[in-house]
C-alpha cells in the first residue's frame, strides 16, 4: 500500500511540482494539498496522512504554527521545505523544535546539482518518514546489545545505504542502570548524525555539564547556510560551549565543534591535544560534512582513546569510519531503532557488529557521561 502524503504550500506551482514528483514513485501517493497552515491542520486530522510536506511562510497560518498544532492533535511525520538563508535556517530549526522530523531546501537545485538526483532524494526522504510511521514499534527498549554480524565490504565514502528492516538476530535488552562504565580513558567524543539529528543533538548536549572533560566533534548532515545558526542555537541552550568549527581550531575540553556545511572536518594530533583541519568537500563526496571522514581522521589522531556515537540518519555514513576506529580500539555506540527518526546510519554500524551498544535517545546523555567522565 502506498504511503499517503499531504502537500502543503501557498504556491500552486510548488504544490503541483511536489505532487508530481511524489506521485512518480509507486510507493507514494499524494492524497490532498493545502494552501496554508490552517488547512493543513484540518486535513491532517480528517485524512490521516502518513507524511506531510510543509512550507514555512504561508498566509492564514505559518508552517511552524501548523507543525505545532498537528503534533499536538494528530502527530504526523513532517518534512519542511526551507530557503537556504540565515532566516530560513532559523525558521527550519524552530520547525524541528516544534516537532518536524526533516527538512529539504525549497529550491531543487539546492538539493542536488542533478535534477534526477534531487527528485530521488525527495522521494527517499518522504518514504523514510512514512516507514517510520508504519513500522516503528511503540515500546522503546532502553539499551540493547548489538549482535555480532559479519561485516559487509564497502569503500570509505560510498553511498551504500542500510536496510530499514531491523536485523533478524536476537537482541538482548537491558536497562540503562545496568550499563556500567568500562573505566576506559578517553580523549575525545565524536557524534555523527543526519535525519533527526538536530533534535537528538540538542537533547543530548543540553544535559552535559560545563566542565565536561573532553572536546566533542559533531558531524551533522546540514547545508552550509544552516550550521552557523545551529551552532549558535546549541551554544545558547547548552552549558558547554558549542561553535561552528574553523580551520586551525585547537581542541579544548568542554567545547563542541560542529562541522560546517559543505566542508569536511578532520582532526590532527598536535602534541597532547588536537587541531581541526576544515577543508572544502570534494565534488565526488555525497556528504559534506561526512561522518566517515571525521571518524577516519580521529582513528589516526587519537587511536583507541575515542568514544564515537552514531545517531539517527538515512544511509550508512559513519560505518566505515567507525570500522577504522574500532580496529584501533575505540568504543562505538549507536542509537537504538525505536528512538531513531530514521534507523539507517545506526543500523549500519550495529548490523555490521561495529557498535557495542545500541542506546535509546532518552538515555544517551546519561550513558555517555557515565562512560566518559571519571568521578
Amino acid at each position: 500500500m502506498a504511503i499517503k502524503v499531504l502537500v502543503v504550500d501557498d504556491s500552486s506551482f510548488f504544490r503541483r511540482r511536489v505532487s508530481e514528483i511524489v506521485n512518480q514513485d509507486p510507493e507514494l501517493e499524494v492524497i490532498a494539498t493545502a494552501s496554508n497552515g490552517a488547512e493543513a491542520v484540518r486535513m491532517a486530522a480528517e485524512l490521516n496522512p502518513q507524511v506531510i510536506t510543509m512550507d514555512i511562510e504561508m498566509p492564514v497560518m505559518d508552517g511552524i504554527t501548523a507543525v505545532r498544532e498537528i503534533m499536538a492533535k494528530c502527530p504526523t511525520p513532517i518534512l519542511m521545505f526551507s530557503s537556504l538563508t540565515h532566516d530560513g535556517a532559523k525558521a527550519t530549526l524552530d520547525a524541528l523544535d516544534a516537532g518536524a522530523l526533516d527538512f529539504l531546501p525549497k529550491r531543487f537545485e539546492d538539493i542536488a546539482t542533478n535534477k534526477d538526483d534531487a527528485i530521488l532524494l525527495l522521494q527517499q526522504r518522504v518514504k523514510a518518514l512514512g516507514r517510520r510511521r508504519m513500522f516503528r514499534p511503540i515500546a522503546r527498549p532502553v539499551v540493547t546489545s548489538t549482535p555480532s554480524v559479519r561485516p559487509t565490504s564497502s569503500v570509505l565514502g560510498t553511498t551504500s545505504t542500510a536496510s530499514h528492516t531491523p536485523a533478524t538476530a536476537p537482541v538482548r535488552t537491558s536497562t540503562a542502570a545496568s550499563i556500567r562504565a568500562s573505566g576506559k580513558q578517553y580523549k575525545i567524543l565524536l557524534i555523527g548524525t543526519s535525519t533527526g539529528g538536530p533534535v537528538a543533538l540538542q537533547k543530548i548536549l543540553t544535559q552535559f555539564p560545563a566542565n565536561y572533560p573532553h572536546p566533542i566533534l559533531l558531524i551533522q548532515h546540514m547545508p552550509a547556510a544552516f550550521t552557523p545558526a545551529f551552532a549558535s542555537r546549541l551554544n545558547g541552550l547548552c552549558k558547554i560551549e558549542v561553535k561552528e568549527a574553523a580551520n586551525g581550531d585547537l581542541l579544548k575540553p568542554g567545547c563542541a565543534y560542529l562541522a560546517p556545511g559543505g566542508m569536511q572536518m578532520m582532526v590532527e594530533r598536535t602534541g597532547g591535544s588536537g587541531r581541526l583541519k576544515v577543508i572544502a568537500g570534494s565534488v565526488d563526496m555525497n556528504y559534506k560534512p561526512c561522518v566517515d571522514i571525521t571518524f577516519a581522521s580521529a582513528s589516526k589522531a587519537f587511536s583507541g582513546d575515542v568514544l564515537a556515537v552514531v545517531l539517527t540518519g538515512m544511509g550508512a555514513d559513519g560505518r566505515e569510519g567507525a570500522r577504522m576506529l574500532k580496529a584501533v580500539g575505540a568504543t562505538i555506540w549507536a542509537q537504538d531503532e525505536a528512538s531513531c527518526v530514521v534507523y539507517g546510519m545506526p543500523q549500519a554500524v550495529a548490523s555490521a557488529g561495529i557498535a557495542t551498544q545500541s542506546i535509546a535517545l532518552d538515555n544517551m546523555a546519561e550513558c555517555i557521561l557515565k562512560e566518559s567522565v571519571r568521578v
